[in-house]
């Protein structure tokens, strides 16, 4: 099952927080883990599963084009379940250290890389969340619109603040189900696994998400 997104933009201080760490601070803390000499491969072009595999064998450089492709991915899923830029940092850092350090326990065949990495980031991100948190992400509204359309683009900027700070008062779960399905357009089995649940409760989650949006949003009038 596939599911449409729900209209919501992502905040602007996120996309630009997302550009500010990458591989340095990786970088740093896998110094030190140990690297085994492997015959010349190709590591643009290699598939995720197998530069996991390279990965599990001892070969460090795998790891790079790995973070590469999918910290962005980590880092926009976590901000979206912890709703705060500095903590989704830290745990999308964390999650790719994981995937470094215990790259031995990933099976191939067993789940698509990607499912694995949502798993941890969801587990990390969720228990994160259980603790409370001082920071909140800013949202950045676009300036006043003066064309004749003006009214329109106003109440929908009005509707998506809205849904988003619906969204943030949400259970931990409902939101990190609602990431997975909607935003990051994973299918339910797939969400199921990343959730450690099963399909009929992933679907449990989206309903009562759902379910709180649109009773936040009647309140609201909208």
């Amino acid at each position: 099952m596939v599911y449409a997104p729900i209209a919501y933009e992502p905040p602007t201080q996120f996309e630009l927080r997302a550009t500010l760490s990458r591989l340095p601070l990786l970088a740093s803390r896998c110094q030190g883990l140990g690297e085994k000499r492997v015959l010349p491969r190709d590591y643009a072009t290699a598939s995720d599963e197998e530069l996991m595999g390279w990965l599990a064998e001892g070969d460090r450089r795998s790891f790079e084009p790995l973070a590469n492709r999918h910290l962005e991915r980590a880092l926009r899923t976590a901000a979206r379940i912890l709703v705060n830029a500095a903590d989704a940092e830290e745990i999308a850092q964390e999650a790719m250290l994981r995937v470094f350090t215990r790259a031995h326990s990933w099976r191939p065949g067993r789940a698509k890389f990607t499912t694995w990495l949502y798993q941890i980031v969801v587990n990390l991100a969720v228990d994160l969340r259980r603790r409370p948190s001082m920071e909140r992400l800013d949202w950045i509204d676009a300036a006043m619109d003066p064309s004749p359309l003006a009214g329109t683009a106003l109440e929908e900027r009005q509707r998506q603040r809205a849904v988003r700070e619906a969204i943030e008062q949400m259970p931990v779960r409902q939101r990190a189900a609602l990431t997975l399905c909607y935003y990051e357009g994973l299918s339910g089995e797939e969400a199921a696994r990343a959730l450690s649940t099963s399909l009929k409760g992933v679907e449990g989650l989206l309903l009562r998400a759902r379910r709180f949006l649109k009773q936040r949003l009647r309140s609201q009038g909208l």
